[in-house]
């Protein structure tokens, strides 16, 4: 009776980790989906338990599916090259692909909260044949840095953005990530269609501009 019992918690714990896998990497899979899997983990630790052994495997897993998740982009991006090359962004990250400040970039932008820059990174290095196996490797330890860190401001009461929101918007912490998702739907086809080059160039000059 009681190994069946444990059987059965066993069994729960890993469909629960399986189902936060799938949705961090199902979020990570789509460009500019953005939608915030640590905010649903956090939610699965705190229903479960807070513990040591449940936040590292809750961490692990969220940062594997969100890594993984990215090959989804690149490779979408190897089969849509043709089309898209023609953007002077995507031809702007090819010159970046393979320079020192590059991996580190990547992290930076993988690291980086709600923000999904790192679809940017992933689509050019896809459309310019950039070495995969690296950028990965890079964009695991992002991600892992990121689930921790986010987890436990959650948890501690210092990122308490699903309880703000649910409080003046009387929205869940699936209806946020949905509506997170939307919005940045939107303002990632926005800055994709943005010219980078020029931005980057104006705001250089607006710099030198400036009085020493």
């Amino acid at each position: 009776m009681a190994g069946s019992r444990e059987s059965a918690v066993v069994i729960s714990v890993l469909v629960r980790l399986f189902l936060l896998f799938l949705f961090s990497f199902v979020s990570n899979a789509t460009a500019f989906f953005g939608a915030s899997y640590t905010l649903l983990a956090t939610a699965e630790i705190s229903a479960t338990g807070v513990s040591l052994e449940s936040f590292s495997l809750v961490v692990f897993v969220t940062a594997l599916g969100a890594t993984l998740g990215k090959i989804v982009i690149y490779f979408t991006a190897v089969g849509l090259k043709g089309s898209l090359i023609k953007n002077r962004n995507v031809r702007l990250l090819g010159t970046w692909i393979g320079r020192s400040g590059f991996y580190f970039g990547l992290f930076i932008t993988a690291l980086l909260p709600i923000l999904p820059f790192d679809d940017y990174v992933y689509i050019g290095a896809g459309a310019n044949r950039g070495k995969l196996a690296p950028m990965l490797g890079v964009t695991f330890l992002a991600k892992l840095v990121k689930s921790a860190f986010e987890i436990l401001l959650e948890l501690s009461g210092l990122l308490e953005i699903s309880k703000l929101t649910h409080h003046f918007l009387g929205l869940s912490r699936l209806e946020l990530s949905i509506v997170a998702s939307a919005a940045f739907v939107v303002l990632g086809v926005l800055t994709y269609k943005a010219d980078w080059e020029s931005i980057s160039g104006r705001v250089s000059r607006m710099v030198r501009r400036q009085p020493a």
